[in-house]
C-alpha cells in the first residue's frame, strides 16, 4: 500500500475500527459532517501538505487517534447511556486570538481546584473514563507524555515555543478534531483548501455537538465546572452559544500585528514536524486572513447580541502581562466567583515555575512579508472598539 493509499478515508476508517474493536461513529445525523471533513483533510494531506516521510507517519497517527477517540467515546456512551443525562453547567471559554496570553491565563485558572480543564492525556486517550482516584497517576499520563517528548526530539526547541504536557489543559480543537471540523489541521499542516472550507463553508454544528458529548464523557468520571480554551471559538461564537447558552466567555485582546507574526512563526514551527517545505511568509498569509476574519466575525456576533454582555469578559494582554493578579481578580469578580487563597497560591506557584520568556526573538514582523500599514488599516476598527494599544512590532 502506498502512503497515499494509507490516507484513503475508507482505509483509515477500517484501520481505526480494527484498532478500536467497534465500528459505530455515533450520531448518524452528523455522519456526513465528520465524513466530509475527513475526506477534505485527507485530500489535503495527500495533495497539498508536502508531507515528509516522518510527516506521513505523524499525520496518519493524528487521523487514527481522532477516529478511534470518536469510536471509543461512542461505544462507552452506548454501554453507559446515563452519560447522555450529564449536565454541562456554565462552562467558561477563553476565546482570544492565538498568542494573546490565552495559554498562560488558561493554565493559571486551571490551578483552581473548583475548575475542570480537560487535560491532554484524557483528551488523547479518553477511554476508559478517567477516575478521581487515579486522575494524577493513570498510566495513560506517562504514555501521552512520552509522545509529547518525542515531538521535542523531532523538532528541538518545540516545547519552548509551544509548551505542552500530559497534565496540562488541552484546547478544544483537539476534541473537535474527531468531527474533522477543527482548526488544528490547517495549523499543523499546509491545507489551504481545507482552511478555506473551514473558515467560510463548513457547518460547525456537529463539531459543537460532539464537543458536548466529549465533555459529558469525561465529566461522568471527574466532575467540575468546565474551563475550556481555543482561539477557534471566536470564529464560531454563534455555534458555541447555541450549544452552551449559559457559557461564560473570556476574550483576550492584543495588537493583531504582533499576533499575526507570532502565530505565523508558531505555525511554521508546527508544520516542520510534518514537512521539510514550509516557510513563515506562507504561514503569515494564512494567519493574516484567519485573524482578520476572526476579529471581524467576533465583533459582528457581539453586535448581534450572540453573547449577552453579562456573559462576556474582555481582558487586555498588556494589562495581564503588567499585573496578572489584578487581571485574574477582575475576571473572578465578573464571573461572580471567589478567588480562594488556596487557588491563588497554586496559581502563583505555577507562574513562578513557568515564567515564560517573552518570545525571545523567535518571531519578527519582517519575516511575514506583509505590509504593516495595510494590515493596521484592516484591524483599526477592532483596536478602536476594544481600546487595544498598538505595540512596537517585534
Amino acid at each position: 500500500m502506498t502512503w497515499q493509499q494509507r490516507f484513503d478515508p475508507d482505509n483509515l476508517i477500517a484501520a481505526a475500527c480494527e484498532q478500536a474493536g467497534c465500528d459505530d461513529f455515533g450520531d448518524t445525523s452528523s455522519d456526513q459532517g465528520w465524513r466530509s471533513g475527513l475526506e477534505r483533510v485527507t485530500d489535503g494531506l495527500v495533495n497539498e501538505a508536502r508531507l515528509s516521510a516522518i510527516g506521513v507517519e505523524v499525520a496518519y497517527l493524528d487521523i487514527i487517534r481522532a477516529l478511534t477517540s470518536r469510536l471509543g467515546v461512542t461505544a462507552w456512551r452506548k454501554e453507559h447511556p446515563e452519560i447522555a443525562a450529564e449536565t454541562i453547567t456554565s462552562p467558561i471559554f477563553i476565546v482570544g486570538q492565538p498568542r494573546t496570553g490565552t495559554t498562560i491565563l488558561y493554565d493559571l485558572l486551571a490551578q483552581d481546584p473548583e475548575l475542570r480543564a480537560p487535560l491532554t492525556w484524557e483528551v488523547d486517550a479518553p477511554c476508559p473514563v478517567p477516575q478521581p482516584e487515579t486522575y494524577q497517576t493513570d498510566p495513560r499520563i506517562a504514555q501521552t507524555q512520552a509522545t509529547i517528548e518525542m515531538s521535542e526530539q523531532i523538532i528541538p526547541g518545540f516545547l519552548a515555543f509551544h509548551p505542552m504536557g500530559a497534565l496540562v489543559g488541552q484546547e478544544c480543537v483537539r476534541i473537535t478534531a474527531s468531527e474533522f471540523t477543527s482548526m488544528i489541521f490547517p495549523v499543523q499542516y499546509r491545507l489551504p483548501s481545507y482552511a478555506h472550507w473551514l473558515m467560510y463553508d463548513a457547518d460547525h454544528t456537529g463539531a459543537y455537538r460532539f464537543h458536548r458529548i466529549f465533555l459529558q464523557h469525561l465529566q461522568s468520571g471527574v466532575s467540575g465546572q468546565w474551563l475550556l480554551k481555543s482561539p477557534a471559538h471566536l470564529w464560531q461564537l454563534d455555534k458555541l452559544m447555541a450549544e452552551y447558552p449559559d457559557a461564560l466567555v473570556v476574550q483576550t485582546h492584543r495588537d493583531p500585528l504582533n499576533v499575526i507574526s507570532s502565530i505565523a512563526a508558531l505555525t511554521n514551527h508546527l508544520r516542520r514536524m510534518g514537512s521539510d517545505e514550509t516557510n513563515i511568509a506562507e504561514c503569515a498569509a494564512q494567519s493574516y486572513e484567519e485573524i482578520v476574519v476572526g476579529l471581524e466575525r467576533g465583533m459582528a456576533m457581539r453586535d448581534k447580541g450572540v453573547v449577552p454582555e453579562g456573559r462576556m469578559i474582555d481582558v487586555q494582554f498588556t494589562d495581564f502581562v503588567k499585573d496578572p493578579w489584578r487581571t485574574i481578580g477582575d475576571i473572578y469578580q465578573k464571573l461572580g466567583r471567589e478567588l480562594k487563597p488556596e487557588a491563588e497560591q497554586r496559581m502563583r506557584d505555577f507562574l513562578a515555575a513557568h515564567p515564560g520568556d517573552g518570545g525571545r526573538g523567535r518571531y519578527t514582523w519582517s519575516d511575514t512579508g506583509l505590509d504593516a500599514d495595510e494590515v493596521r488599516e484592516r484591524v483599526r476598527d477592532y483596536q478602536e472598539r476594544y481600546d487595544v494599544p498598538t505595540e512596537v512590532l517585534k
